[in-house]
């Protein structure tokens, strides 16, 4: 299997997920269901974290049949301009979905104006992921096109909001001082999303044992700080220099590997095991389980990122 077939795979689940979160969401609004609204903010965030494998893949995809006859190198860009910003809307749903989990937990209600935000934002990433799906359609299937003789850009509705992969690239690549800052933005967010991650792991692993869970869990918010701006800066490097990753196997394994991390990070949010930890309690073993192959999901995403310069043929 190789990355366009990942591509293909995974290109379908954000845009229908996307729509069975919102449309669970909306039922726990009429129906005033605390546990559909928990839900469809764990769909939220799932779909998030699913969406960025399925966005890099595409880079894999669009080079794999830029050359192919009939291919529209002018939908291409509309799609992957089209894809960028649903993948913005997306993340940005799935992180305000994540901090209502966390409220959630720490003061068993979720604030108002975050079950407002995951509404406002939940709608428009629906439009944005379906408006991104036509136009990747339309790449390779003509035949949905206005007519039997339009352009390959008829009725293309194509919002960007000033975004343009194209352009964020040449930036990116083209300007001298934009790498470095990234870098060190990109190893500071690592240094915060660490130090959070492994203090809650080592409290499930017996380390700290008389601070409850809940007191260490209310640091979660910087960890998360942390990732979102190690995935706006990695994004950068991706979006400046897609190739450079796409043929580099290692850099395949670093995906999985944060894909891995995100679940296991979806379990200290989700599920009540961690919660009921006061101070001087043990964690059971299955905490215990899931805390140590964080740590070492972890360890590997940090090693795969730093290797990627070592390990493979792409840089």
């Amino acid at each position: 299997m190789t990355l366009p077939h990942v591509h293909l795979l995974l290109n379908h689940f954000p845009i229908i997920g996307t729509i069975i979160g919102l449309c669970l969401f909306l039922g726990a609004l009429i129906g005033k269901s605390e546990d559909l609204e928990w839900a469809s903010f764990v769909v939220f965030l799932g779909i998030a974290l699913l969406s960025i494998p399925t966005y890099m893949s595409g880079a894999a995809a669009q080079d794999a049949i830029k050359d192919l006859p009939g291919v529209s190198a002018a939908l291409m860009g509309a799609h992957q301009d089209a894809a960028l910003l649903a993948y913005l809307f997306m993340e940005i749903t799935g992180a305000v979905a994540w901090f209502g989990l966390w409220q959630f937990r720490r003061n068993s209600r979720m604030g108002r104006g975050v079950v407002y935000a995951v509404l406002v934002l939940a709608v428009l990433t629906v439009g944005l992921m379906a408006n991104a799906g036509n136009l990747g359609g339309l790449i390779r299937h003509p035949e949905i096109l206005s007519g039997p003789d339009a352009p390959p850009t008829a009725g293309i509705v194509h919002p960007t909001l000033g975004l343009s992969a194209t352009g964020i690239a040449a930036f990116v690549t083209g300007v001298r001082w934009v790498w470095p800052t990234l870098q060190t933005l990109h190893f500071m967010g690592l240094t915060l999303l660490m130090g959070v991650v492994f203090l809650v792991d080592l409290r499930m692993l017996g380390v700290a044992k008389n601070a409850s869970f809940a007191t260490v869990h209310r640091l979660l918010p910087w960890g998360m700080l942390g990732f979102g701006l190690n995935l706006l800066t990695g994004m950068c490097y991706f979006i400046g220099a897609p190739f450079q990753y796409i043929h580099n196997v290692t850099f395949y394994w670093k995906i999985v590997l944060i894909m891995g991390a995100g679940v296991n990070a979806i379990y200290f949010t989700v599920f009540d095991e961690p919660w009921t930890l006061r101070g001087g309690d043990d964690a059971p073993l299955k905490s215990k389980v899931i805390a140590a192959s964080a740590v070492v999901l972890w360890v590997g995403v940090m090693f795969c990122g730093l290797m990627l310069p070592f390990l493979g043929n792409a840089f």
